[in-house]
């Protein structure tokens, strides 16, 4: 009688040890996935326009005319508001002053005119304006990196597509003793050759160049636009000024000796307008901003010290908006800040990037997060 429960004991206990080692098998071939680290860059950064400008009054007084409402569009020179001075112009301060603004005006143009007539633009770019000689000679310049990048951790001298020769006749006896010597010694020692790595790194350079020419294209022809500009409204003024006889132009002629207008310096969209008709309003403060929205600007704000030195100008990146969930929009790296900033200990570095891409609901501050790629 007791044999028997120690029998199935025995029994019960087999069995278990026996599910045990089932268990333990089943869980000793069951496969671990394999991860694949994700090395890309990722920094946070704000939305910005590419031009923006802060604009204050030089003279205090009551708003008593204002043209513009904030979301709306306007033209370099156009009037935004006109506020009734205390400190009205005498007729001979005014000419003056519109004399001598025309004087820099004209000095201005001709210089930015002279710049630019003096570049020597590439004959590629004959027949295209500056902006599609930036986007075509970048696409190339993508191009290029994208071909170097098998190539891009040999060593340099592996990467010199061009050896100067020297010049024998200015070399002295002891100096080309020293040089054959060294040639002999070179010719013993045996080094990897790869034509295609050089060839490629030349296309590189090349394609860099040509985006710097660009760029500096970019920046005369602006200039110039922005002097042209300054020198139409000079004249304007100076002419207006001419005419003291009473005519229907001195009603205008004295609004502008009594009054004060603002102009728009540039075109663009008004953002913020701190301005009501009737108020008081005092020299300096800036009550206006005027934003180009045409193009956008992407400015980081983590960016760490150890990330940066892996960042080049002109590298693609893709960006997503925390507003716009679900899309992505292109852009390259337009500038690399000299200057460092501390954010809660880290040293961090400012990377500004030109997007591509753009959508009619981007707004000025929205959250973006940037991939390098």
């Amino acid at each position: 009688m007791k044999r028997v429960p120690f029998v199935i004991f025995i029994g019960i206990s087999l069995l278990i040890a026996a599910c045990g080692s089932a268990t333990t098998a089943a869980a000793e071939s069951t496969p671990i996935p394999t991860v694949v680290a994700d090395d890309s860059i990722i920094a946070e950064g704000k939305l910005e326009p590419i031009t923006y400008t802060e604009i204050s009054l030089n003279a205090s007084g009551l708003v008593s005319d204002l043209t513009v409402e904030e979301g709306d569009k306007i033209a370099a020179g156009g009037v935004i508001a006109v506020v009734r001075s205390e400190n009205a112009q005498s007729l001979e301060d005014a000419q003056a002053k519109a004399e001598k603004e025309l004087t820099d005006a004209y000095k201005e143009y001709r210089d930015a005119q002279s710049r630019l007539d003096d570049f020597d633009v590439p004959p590629r770019w004959k027949d295209v304006s500056p902006t599609e000689a930036i986007a075509a000679s970048l696409e190339k310049l993508n191009i290029a990196r994208e071909e170097f990048e098998p190539y891009k951790h040999l060593d340099a001298k592996f990467l010199k597509y061009e050896e100067p020769k020297p010049d024998f006749s200015e070399m002295t006896q002891e100096e080309l003793d020293r040089y054959e010597e060294s040639q002999a010694t070179n010719k013993n020692y045996t080094r990897p050759i790869n034509k295609d790595a050089r060839a490629k790194k030349k296309a590189l350079d090349e394609a860099w160049e040509l985006y710097r020419i660009a760029i500096r294209w970019l920046e005369l022809e602006s200039n110039y636009q922005n002097a042209r500009v300054r020198l139409v409204n000079a004249q304007a003024d100076y002419d207006a000024l001419q005419d003291t006889g009473f005519s229907p132009d001195t009603a205008a002629l004295r609004a502008i000796l009594a009054n004060a207008e603002l102009r728009a310096p540039h075109a663009g969209v008004i953002t913020n307008l701190d301005l009501k008709i009737g108020e008081f309003v005092s020299s300096g403060s800036p009550v206006v901003t005027i934003a180009d929205t045409s193009t956008w600007l992407v400015k980081t704000t983590d960016l760490t010290e150890i990330d940066v030195v892996n960042i080049e100008e002109g590298q693609p990146v893709t960006v997503k908006l925390d507003a716009l969930p679900g899309m992505e929009f292109k852009g390259n790296v337009l500038s690399i800040s000299h200057s460092y900033s501390e954010n809660q200990g880290d040293i961090v570095y400012e990377i500004t990037i030109l997007l591509t891409d753009k959508d009619p609901v981007m707004r000025w501050g929205m959250t973006a997060v940037v991939t390098f790629e």
